[in-house]
């Protein structure tokens, strides 16, 4: 059985404990979710940036903009959050979206979607992709290069940001200068050799996976909203996946990664031993976080300047 990395398993011991995920629980969960994420001006703290909300025209999508003051001809990242589908918020990530604004000067803007199972698919995928094209339409205003936008986010965010790559390609939508997409939540089949393994450890296990995926679908299907069934990978923008080797995701993202290569696609996978999911959210100051996030710094900084 595949052990936990020494600083990640101590850290897990210092997680509280919760009921399982489920309708009943959900709206607890979420409202602690909420009171835990930090505000705009925590998380920027006495830096040089400068953030607003935007209300998406013609639709309930309302974003985050977080951008250095003064950006002009700046790179662009779009966030996209994670919570297995039915959780969270778009604070949730700003202490990463920040750090990266910070050190890349990124435009960076961060949505919120409707969330299943009240909203079940297509409804997050097409608040994401509403989102996306309005900061491309605004790119001018908001002072990013278009040609140098990343989509990216964790888990769920992951997946959805996979499978807006996957719209925009299809639709002729927004161009993508690069996917990064750290620990996807991909595959609907929930039953891989690593779900199986990591069933009931780590802090994401099949249970809860199999609920978010009911909630989503709702009895559909879509390569969008699954990635992992796209049949046509061609022509997606270079990729970074991130996964733990100790964590549920492990085998649908490394087998993503492997079709990305068949099909032509720039990607790199790092898969980092002894990881469970969202560990670098968790246990930011271990010694494997701390390389995951130089690994996407490289990656990033030779992205961009490609674009």
């Amino acid at each position: 059985m595949t052990a936990f990395d020494p600083e990640l398993a101590e850290a897990l011991k210092g997680l509280p404990s919760g009921p399982p995920l489920s309708a009943e629980s959900l709206p607890g969960m979420r409202q602690a979710m909420a009171e835990m994420n930090l505000s705009c001006a925590e998380a920027i703290g006495d830096r040089d940036l400068v953030w607003e909300d935007r209300e998406v025209p013609g639709t309930d999508v309302v974003v985050t903009v977080v951008k250095p003051r003064g950006a002009q001809g700046a790179p662009g990242f779009y966030n996209i959050h994670g919570g297995g589908m039915v959780l969270d918020n778009r604070f949730a990530d700003l202490p990463r979206m920040v750090a990266l604004v910070e050190e890349f000067g990124f435009v960076a803007v961060t949505v919120d979607y409707r969330l299943a199972p009240e909203h079940p698919h297509p409804a997050p995928l097409e608040d994401c992709y509403a989102g996306l094209t309005w900061m491309v339409e605004h790119a001018a205003e908001l002072g990013f290069d278009p040609a140098r936008l990343i989509i990216g986010g964790g888990s769920a965010g992951g997946g959805l940001s996979a499978g807006i790559a996957l719209l925009a390609r299809d639709r002729g939508g927004p161009a993508l200068a690069g996917q990064l997409l750290l620990c996807p939540m991909i595959d609907s089949d929930n039953d891989s050799a690593s779900t199986r393994e990591f069933a009931e450890r780590g802090v994401w296990g099949r249970e809860a996976n199999e609920f978010g995926w009911r909630s989503l679908l709702n009895g559909q299907t879509s390569p969008y909203a699954v990635p992992a069934t796209a049949e046509d990978l061609t022509g997606l923008p270079p990729a970074f996946i991130e996964v733990g080797a100790a964590e549920i995701f492990r085998d649908e993202d490394v087998d993503y990664a492997r079709r990305l290569w068949q099909a032509g696609v720039p990607t790199e996978l790092h898969v980092w031993a002894g990881a469970y999911h969202g560990f670098d959210r968790f246990a930011p100051d271990s010694e494997v976080a701390r390389a995951a996030r130089a690994a996407r710094a490289s990656w990033l900084r030779r992205t961009i300047g490609r674009a």
